[in-house]
């Protein structure tokens, strides 16, 4: 690919886009975002609803991917690392289910997910109702779902402040009164280097009336483990003048000792009720519950072996969550009017190993972190654990009128508001501390060392509209905006018992915290826009430009003397096209890009901090690349697939971090790489059908392949992490529908390769580095899949 930089952004960077454009044609085609698997000879036409506006695809002047349920299907996609994979533009970094971070056109600094940090840089949605969750996303189970929709580069003007980087959006079947309905799904699988697991699926569309119809989901779905948590032994080193000659301590992990412990378990459901008011007015309110418990390490320890790790200490994730919502939907004379609220409740019950917290600072010499009496002459296990509780509340409305689409100048016009809250409980402990009368125990909090009770509060308050006109009958011009407000607030306890006993440290009556040392408000308003030129070349043909910008509120930092960081923004230029051919048969769209990312909100741990991260604002940094889809059916029984992205994302300004004396202690160069995103991303697949008597069989092969990827940004970080590896992995699946019915058998990661999709460390990078662990693909997954739809 082609790597420079400029110094004359303007002209040069249309230069670049044009010469990608004029060659778009001989580059490699990526992206499949369509059901390519159509009944007719044609490859399949998809409906999406990217514009807030159902539309062909074919017809968005926007680069979307689109994951129809065929396509979902035919990809075995139940949970988040399933569909991912199947989108080229989005990255993601994860300590396992219900504890991800989603990234497009690697606009990620790495270090996210911090619960008192940045917002989310990608907004996530399930139908009109934001999704988006501070800190980790939901992983939603995928079953009965109209398609997933990945709306690439900053989506701001739509869909809000979280939207920097792009949206996700899941829209599910909704309530039919035309039909009944009914279907179910039951699988079986195992690892083949790991234990088994399996889903039974189902829903229900019932008419009540011909002008009323509910609509019932229900599923279970148990995954089976492959990470074996292996015997270890560690010795620490503890003070030598404590109590002579007991200088160390060995102590091993036997208790947690266990094959395949990372199992989760999932169910729960969904129901909604449409009501026909009239021909023109309908209301749907309706609600989706889910319960996850994820036991056990989803990273592995390279250094140990293939698939392992050694935990000191318990790991278990719980995430239980319910969104409700109400939607409105109806026209005043021919203008659309849209209605929709949610109200969102999550709890998430967090138990994982922060024992390498203790091994680092043992390695550093630094012994008073290792050192803890048990008042009885010896000393404690000073392996820490971490224990996190989170409450989370989000209620959003959004009203919205639009004008009609065939209209010569058309538009629409809303209003959104957003009050989202995180009740933030997080215990850094030391096992039997508060019983051995240690000094340095939190008062309060049994056994903590560390402890953080925080609330927090976002609220977003926005008037957006978009406008188009037909400046020929060929030639569109969009253009839109969103004005904003932001008020967000932080207030609780976050530290050691040194900050506990600081004056700074005022008494409150809340009994869950020891005293308040943080309390810090930021209020901004800002506003971001879009303008967008579509070109209808031919009547399947089209070309369209896209200057575009996203914005992301700034915050404060939980630790009293940290200074608050300031929003970053993000310009996105981009030039795309939509094309099919040989009367159908042939689709190719894609899409050059080149974002320039200013005030990079990014996570680190000053010096002075003890390992605390906050969050700073790391400069600019500017992503420039190429995605498209390709989708070609030859003959009625072939198709052909492909889809990807390549890009590079990368500092344009030198960032450091310093010391109390104004040092540089660590800095990441300007053309520094961001992490987390690979460089590129690919997905091919080919798909056979062919019938025998009444039996449609079928047999379908893909590749996945992505480039390597680094995992920090500061050099010396980086050096210690390393990059990934580029990997492929391929998947196999084939079977037949009769009827109703439908029976498959497949194979994913055929060859059990082991690709790292990120790197992650208990602390910071200086500190946890050598003892970073890897989130990988999971190993090959063998599975047998019956189905009924009627």
């Amino acid at each position: 690919m082609i790597n420079w930089r400029v110094r004359d952004p303007g002209n040069r960077r249309l230069m670049f886009l044009t010469a990608l454009l004029a060659s778009g044609s001989a580059l490699p085609a990526l992206a499949a975002t369509a059901d390519a698997t159509a009944d007719s000879a044609a490859v399949g036409e998809v409906i999406v609803t990217a514009t807030k506006r159902s539309e062909n695809l074919q017809n968005v002047p926007v680069s979307v991917q689109a994951l129809t349920p065929t396509v979902l299907e035919n990809h075995q996609v139940q949970a988040l690392d399933d569909y991912v994979k199947l989108l080229p533009s989005v990255s993601f970094q994860s300590f396992g289910p219900g504890q991800s971070q989603l990234y497009f056109r690697g606009i990620s600094s790495g270090g996210d997910g911090l619960h008192g940090g940045s917002e989310p840089a990608t907004g996530v949605y399930v139908d009109e109702t934001p999704l988006t969750t501070i800190a980790n996303g939901v992983d939603m189970h995928i079953y009965d779902i109209a398609r997933v929709e990945a709306l690439s580069g900053p989506q701001g003007t739509l869909f809000g402040a979280s939207s920097l980087s792009g949206t996700l959006r899941i829209i599910t079947n909704q309530p039919d009164p035309r039909r009944f309905s009914a279907g179910f799904d039951l699988e079986g699988n195992t690892f083949t280097d790991g234990s088994p697991g399996g889903t039974a699926e189902g829903f229900v569309n019932v008419p009540i009336t011909q002008h009323v119809a509910i609509r019932l989901v229900g599923f279970y779905e148990h995954d089976g483990g492959y990470i074996d948590n292996v015997l270890q032994s560690r010795t620490f080193h503890l003070d030598p003048g404590s109590i002579p000659p007991d200088d160390t301590l060995t102590v091993n992990n036997a208790k947690y000792v266990k094959n395949n412990f990372n199992d989760v378990d999932t169910y729960g459901g969904r129901a909604a009720l449409r009501i026909d008011l009239d021909e023109h007015w309908s209301i749907t309110p309706g609600v989706i519950y889910q319960h996850q418990r994820a036991r056990g390490n989803f990273l592995m320890n390279p250094r140990l072996g293939d698939l392992q790790v050694a935990d000191f200490e318990p790991d278990l994730n719980v995430d239980s969550w319910y969104q409700a919502f109400l939607t409105i939907q109806g026209k005043i004379g021919d203008w659309d009017v849209l209605y929709a609220g949610g109200h969102f409740g999550r709890t998430v019950e967090n138990q994982a190993d922060y024992s390498y917290y203790a091994v680092a600072y043992d390695a550093m010499g630094a012994s008073s972190y290792v050192t803890f009496p048990d008042g009885h002459g010896g000393f404690l296990d000073p392996d820490q654990r971490f224990h996190g509780h989170d409450v989370y509340v989000k209620d959003s409305h959004e009203f919205r009128i639009s004008s009609p689409h065939q209209y010569r100048l058309r538009g629409l016009l809303g209003v959104f508001y957003e009050r989202q809250s995180d009740a933030i409980i997080a215990d850094y402990m030391v096992p039997g501390l508060t019983a051995a009368g240690d000094a340095r125990a939190i008062p309060g909090r049994t056994d903590d060392i560390f402890f953080t009770g925080l609330k927090r509060i976002d609220r977003d308050f926005a008037v957006f509209g978009e406008m188009s006109f037909d400046l020929l009958e060929n030639l569109t011009l969009t253009a839109g905006g969103r004005y904003f407000t932001v008020d967000n607030t932080l207030v609780g306890y976050s530290g050691f018992i040194s900050d506990v006993q600081s004056a700074a440290c005022l008494p409150t009556t809340n009994t869950a915290i020891p005293c308040q040392n943080v309390d810090k408000e930021v209020k901004e308003s800002g506003e971001t826009h879009k303008v967008n030129l579509s070109w209808r070349v031919a009547p399947q043909r089209m070309l369209y430009f896209t200057y575009s910008t996203g914005f992301r509120p700034g915050g404060v930092n939980r630790r009293a003397v940290a200074p608050p960081y300031e929003p970053d923004t993000l310009s996105n230029f981009e030039i795309g096209w939509k094309t099919t051919w040989l009367d159908g048969r042939f689709r190719f769209n894609g899409a050059v890009f080149d974002e320039e990312w200013k005030g990079v909100q990014y996570a680190l741990s000053p010096p002075g901090f003890q390992g605390v991260t906050l969050i700073y604002n790391a400069g600019n940094a500017r992503s420039y690349g190429f995605e498209g889809d390709l989708a070609y059916r030859p003959i009625d029984s072939l198709t052909f697939t492909l889809s990807g992205t390549i890009l590079h994302a990368a500092l344009t300004k030198t960032f450091c971090n310093f010391d109390s004396n104004g040092d540089p202690t660590e800095c990441a160069p300007a053309g520094t790489r961001l992490p987390v995103q690979p460089n590129y991303k690919v997905t091919f697949g080919v798909r056979y059908e062919f019938q025998v008597a009444d039996f449609n069989f079928f047999l379908e092969g893909d590749v996945h392949a992505q480039g390597s990827s680094t995992s920090a940004l500061f050099t010396d970080n980086e050096a210690i992490l390393g990059p990934t590896r580029a990997f492929a992995s391929a998947d196999l699946s084939g079977g037949f529908t009769r009827g109703n019915w439908r029976l498959e058998m497949f194979i994913q990661n055929i060859a059990d390769q082991r690709g790292v999709l990120s790197v992650n460390t208990d602390c910071s990078v200086t500190y946890c580095g050598p003892y970073a662990l890897n989130y990988v693909t999971k190993p090959r997954l063998v599975g047998i899949k019956l189905g009924e739809k009627f």
